[in-house]
């Protein structure tokens, strides 16, 4: 076995800590999450009292002054053991990242020690109905009066939609300059006009509350503005690479997860006469999934390595992305079929597994987007430029 080398004792001490409150707190209350379609509030608030909210964020700001791999662990536990519902990650690792890295010092003092309690829950609210993958192409408008600015508009699937106590909006402040019209808001959900939509009904991840969100001649003051006016755009794109390593931890821990599930499963399982594990079938699916899994474990860590350096660029991150992804989904399927009928049963995590995975291949930037982003790299450094499509 290959060690992970990225973690120190801290860090496995952190771990533990981790995985206990996960196994009381989230577990056993999981399946009932998932049939009210989201998490109750006051999950945020213990995790938040355990130092599991906003690890990276420093102490002058409520947090504990971290370094990533104290949110990776996080992120990782969650996923192994199948606990999909709490949007922490999108709080801790974009939501506070924004803030962190675009925000006044009013706003970093206003927002981070409640998103470090749990106290409040932050959200972000990019994808529109028309605009997904491309964001140049939002429609919710913000326009100026005075010292404040107007929203108009409307997302869809926003991750904490329903639980949210503010949102990072992306607008457009001038719908003729394209990438170079959108900005950032914080909005709060408390002002009037701010109406929470349906939280829509998915294939998978049903304990997330995932919303419609509408915005209706809401007045939010100008200093609500995140970075300069005319910059958001920018601004999302310097934090892609960091949205993409996130899915890929995520996808990486879930196929080691899989893995481990059905080899127990497959060693205890009689099929004529014999265990499955026994059948050469089952030998060579799991050796190629298990080999395919360290390459995805090392070249993951390696890249949080980068990106805690500051060096992790965006193919390398779309590279990541792209191949863990297409792993988790591979991965799950093959191991569903090892376990057979009960493998289509929800009550097997092998099941609920299988249906959680399926947006990972959309969440971040679609497979396709990586595959360009990859490709645009590959033909610039022979010095030609492909066409843009579109």
């Amino acid at each position: 076995m290959i060690e992970r080398t990225i973690f120190r004792e801290e860090h496995h001490i952190f771990r533990e800590s981790v995985r206990r409150f996960v196994d009381r707190e989230i577990v056993p209350f999981h399946a009932q999450w998932e049939k009210d379609g989201i998490v109750p509030r006051e999950l945020w608030l213990k995790a938040g009292a355990e130092g599991l909210l906003c690890c990276t964020v420093p102490e002058e700001y409520g947090g504990m002054g971290l370094d990533y791999l104290f949110d990776v662990v996080v992120f990782e536990e969650l996923w192994r053991s199948g606990a999909s519902g709490p949007g922490f990650l999108i709080h801790t690792d974009l939501v506070a990242t924004y803030l962190l890295s675009f925000g006044t010092e009013a706003q970093k003092r206003q927002w981070l020690p409640k998103m470090v309690s749990g106290e409040a829950i932050g959200s972000l609210g990019m994808t529109e109905p028309h605009a997904g993958s491309d964001l140049k192409a939002i429609r919710t408008r913000a326009v100026r009066d005075g010292d404040d600015f107007v929203i108009n508009g409307q997302k869809v699937f926003i991750s904490n939609g329903q639980l949210c106590d503010f949102v990072v909006l992306a607008t457009k402040t001038d719908g003729s300059a394209g990438a170079k019209g959108v900005t950032l808001f914080i909005v709060e959900s408390n002002r009037p006009g701010f109406q929470r939509g349906r939280n829509l009904e998915k294939i998978g991840m049903k304990a997330q509350d995932t919303s419609e969100l509408f915005f209706e001649d809401i007045r939010i003051p100008a200093t609500n503005m995140l970075g300069q006016e005319g910059k958001g755009f920018a601004l999302m794109m310097t934090k892609l690479s960091q949205e993409r390593l996130a899915q890929a931890i995520r996808s990486a821990t879930v196929v080691e997860t899989v893995l481990d599930w059905t080899v127990a499963y497959t060693s205890d399982r009689s099929v004529f006469g014999q265990k499955l594990a026994n059948f050469q079938n089952t030998q060579f699916k799991l050796a190629d999934l298990k080999t395919k899994a360290t390459v995805a474990r090392v070249f993951t860590d390696r890249c949080i390595s980068l990106f805690m350096e500051g060096k992790l660029d965006p193919v390398d991150a779309a590279m990541a992305k792209m191949f863990t992804s297409e792993l988790h989904c591979e991965a799950v399927d093959e191991c569903l079929q090892l376990f057979g009928g009960w493998g289509y049963m929800s009550e097997y995590p092998i099941a609920r597994a299988y249906v959680d995975a399926r947006i990972v291949k959309i969440a971040g930037g679609s497979i396709e987007i990586m595959k360009t982003i990859i490709a645009r790299q590959m033909f610039a450094q022979c010095g030609f430029a492909l066409a843009k499509s579109g």
